[in-house]
């Protein structure tokens, strides 16, 4: 981001409506309906000429400051809260695709996104053109005019891949397309999304905003940069909405059908967890770093895969995009799918758990798990190695988490 101080931004962010006791937390609305003084009054809301909140499943007052509180830090034009990092790609992407169209991306994506993508959306006629993101070429040639988005994770989960966001900007800005990132990775308080043309970004916020995995939920922001005159799905309604065609598409009806909106119990939780992200973020990032450092030493170790080691092949765009800081997570490789399964089953501080950017540093065998349904030539294709463990970085000392590390390896009697 720009020189904003994060904290003061997240923490004053002021009420739309003064709180009847002046609490400083916003309460937590649990309703789902809103009474009207008239039934003027609730023709205007329901029509969407006024503010009013008129169903929960719509909007709500909690669930809307937390929106507030994010678009406040990040700038965005609009904050969409929904109920987790797969509904917030599941219904972007369903904002802005048709049948017949089709999505450029990588096939290093997470698991699900992967399949969402390749299975879901087939089955609904759209096309997904699998390329090199990292190649400005091959994504150039798989893109035309029935081309509905770019789609990429700015670090692939788990291959730690890092595409240039600037050179796939420039693409999706001369065919007419928006760019669509998964950020959930590096967290905006770090990281400024339209800084690098990002156009809508995407982010699970289970992860570090949610303040130690108290809850699920996702966030689309709209920056309004694209352009959406030529979208056959979005240009006749930008002619009236703008730049605000995606915004206005994505609220007045895919959320509103699919019913995926945040619930107020949640965005209380994370508001609270947005609060702390900056300062836990540090912690995290910074002993991320430290371990895969003295781990990429051990004898034990094949290879450590951060972008922020010096020697990791995406080493100057990572630093370039995300700083020297890049994340809380990396991956390792042992000698085999059996040495990798023997290191987890020894760990004693490090949990065995899925998730990201937990307070707590946990540990996985993605072949295994997140993967696990694909088989051996798909696991190939999205570059899943069976030898590879996948560690999220808590909030633990790097000492306890390295010595956990060091223990483990010598129960496992690895070679």
């Amino acid at each position: 981001m720009e020189k904003v101080d994060f904290a003061a931004g997240v923490l004053h962010k002021e009420f739309e409506k003064s709180d009847a006791y002046n609490s400083l937390s916003m309460p937590v609305y649990n309703t789902a309906a809103y009474e009207f003084n008239s039934a003027e009054d609730m023709e205007e809301a329901f029509c969407g000429r006024t503010p009013d909140h008129v169903y929960s499943r719509l909007t709500n007052p909690t669930v809307q400051y937390f929106e507030q509180r994010v678009q406040e830090v990040t700038k965005a034009m609009s904050v969409t809260a929904v109920n987790s990092g797969m509904a917030a790609i599941s219904n972007a992407v369903m904002s802005l695709s048709w049948s017949g169209c089709n999505i450029v991306t990588s096939p290093h994506l997470f698991g699900n996104t992967y399949s969402f993508f390749k299975f879901t959306l087939a089955s609904y006629g759209v096309e997904i053109r699998f390329c090199d993101m990292t190649d400005a070429e091959d994504v150039e040639r798989s893109v035309d005019k029935n081309t509905a988005l770019l789609f990429l994770e700015v670090i692939t989960n788990p291959q730690l891949e890092v595409a240039n966001l600037k050179s796939l900007s420039a693409i999706a800005r001369k065919h007419g397309v928006p760019l669509v990132a998964d950020t959930t990775a590096i967290p905006f308080n770090v990281f400024s999304a339209t800084k690098f043309g990002v156009d809508i970004e995407i982010i699970s916020s289970t992860k570090y905003i949610s303040g130690g995995a108290t809850s699920l939920g996702g966030l689309i922001l709209d920056y309004g940069t694209a352009d959406y005159n030529c979208s056959p799905k979005l240009g006749e309604l930008s002619m009236t909405a703008g730049n605000k065609a995606f915004t206005f598409k994505l609220k007045k009806e895919i959320l509103r059908n699919l019913g995926a909106y945040m619930t107020p119990q949640v965005a209380y939780m994370q508001t609270l967890g947005l609060e702390t992200m900056e300062v836990r973020y540090a912690r995290q990032a910074s002993t991320c770093r430290e371990l895969a450092e003295r781990m990429s030493k051990l004898p034990k170790i094949e290879k450590v895969n951060y972008t922020g080691l010096k020697d990791n092949p995406f080493y100057n765009i990572s630093l370039e995009q995300f700083g020297e800081y890049p994340g809380a997570m990396f991956t390792f490789d042992l000698s085999s799918r059996e040495a990798a399964f023997q290191f987890i089953n020894n760990l004693r501080t490090i949990r065995r758990a899925t998730n990201l950017f937990d307070n707590k540093s946990l540990a996985i065998h993605p072949a295994s798990t997140i993967f696990g349904t694909f088989n051996d030539d798909q696991r190939a294709a999205m570059n899943i190695s069976q030898k590879c463990i996948r560690l999220s970085v808590g909030l633990e000392s790097p000492d306890t988490l390295f010595e956990d590390v060091e223990n483990a390896l010598l129960l496992a009697r690895l070679k």
